[in-house]
């Protein structure tokens, strides 16, 4: 989903035909309450989903880092006959380095989501500090001078860590 008719589609989707003026608990709340309320909660579970996406890349950069530093501490050239056995561990950490690839996509494709859904709600309140005001201010992430998203970095660093893989069983086999 691109452009205005997405997100005039979403507004579609996002809105209830008939606001409800009570809570589950039989409490009266006006519709901007509600809104109010339910736009805290939104931005906080966006905010738990970004936590999330870094404790998963701290993981796999871990992970890989420890990987290089072993290899690099105890790895030698291995014995004659024995190299073609290397694809086995190099297959093992390419396909983690996969994962955590579409790991951080899909965690990027949820967030983006989100704050779009952020932005829809704040149409309905009197500001708008977030789809508005400081993406604006951000450039929209087109200005790297002023903002560089972190998805354009992240997504990076397990494709360079699998090359990082490549290159050391090709120079395994070489040498």
């Amino acid at each position: 989903m691109d452009g205005r008719d997405s997100q005039s589609e979403l507004r579609d989707r996002l809105w209830n035909d008939a606001p409800h003026d009570t809570r589950p608990d039989g409490k009266v709340m006006t519709v901007e309450a509600a809104v109010l309320e339910q736009y805290r909660l939104y931005v906080e579970m966006a905010d738990r989903i970004s936590a999330r996406r870094g404790l998963a890349n701290s993981f796999f950069l871990t992970l890989n880092t420890g990987i290089v530093t072993v290899v690099a501490t105890f790895g030698e050239a291995a014995p004659e006959g024995t190299r073609s056995w290397l694809a086995i561990p190099l297959v093992a950490v390419l396909g983690q380095c996969a994962a955590w690839f579409y790991l951080v996509r899909s965690y990027r494709l949820l967030n983006s989501a989100k704050y779009r859904v952020v932005g829809a709600l704040e149409e309905r309140l009197p500001a708008s500090p977030f789809w508005r005001a400081e993406w604006w201010a951000l450039g929209e992430g087109a200005d790297r001078s002023r903002y560089w998203p972190l998805a354009h970095l992240e997504k990076w660093i397990p494709v360079l860590f699998a090359l990082l893989y490549v290159a050391g069983f090709v120079a395994m086999m070489l040498a």
